[in-house]
């Protein structure tokens, strides 16, 4: 089988969609994993995991009683150098590194067939519990429709720490 996507430049980020707090603008820029087609005889790349500041206190739970803007997101954001006979890409997240894994998007996140110039593709996930970290990885869907794991598992952290109730006088 020819490689699904040629010279890949891989940065995985996390980024909330609403204004980050004070504590999260003095945080570290996210790092970026290079990832290149898998060869047999070559481990695995390690999973890049975003850094964040100290979650600040908040709400926790379901938040699809907010408008869609309102809500805190992770947003998994991934570019290539270069693409080959690619249709498209699904986006997973799970509860836990190694657990079970939920596709998000109905349709694919359309690729750009074959180029040689760069394309960057993100996907926000809103459905998210601000309190709850989460783990993303992103398969690549090729025109013939084989599809295989384009990323490494990547680590969100929680966007939010509960809120602590006051004591009682």
């Amino acid at each position: 089988m020819r490689p699904l996507i040629l010279p890949l430049l891989l940065s995985l980020t996390l980024s909330a969609c609403n204004q980050p707090s004070p504590e999260q603008t003095a945080s570290a820029p996210a790092k970026e994993a290079v990832a290149v087609p898998a060869q047999p005889a070559e481990p695995a790349p390690a999973a890049a995991e975003a850094v964040a500041a100290k979650p600040v206190e908040g709400d926790c739970g379901d938040q699809s009683a907010l408008a869609a803007e309102d809500r805190l997101a992770n947003t998994p954001k991934w570019s290539l150098a270069s693409e080959q006979d690619n249709f498209g890409f699904d986006v997973f997240r799970g509860d836990s590194e190694n657990g079970e894994f939920t596709k998000l998007n109905k349709d694919p996140i359309l690729g750009a067939g074959t180029t040689d110039e760069t394309q960057k593709y993100s996907w926000r996930d809103d459905t998210i519990d601000p309190c709850k970290e989460y783990w993303y990885y992103v398969d690549s869907i090729s025109t013939t429709g084989v599809r295989e794991k384009m990323t490494p598992t990547f680590k969100a952290p929680a966007k939010r720490s509960p809120r602590t109730q006051p004591a009682a006088q």
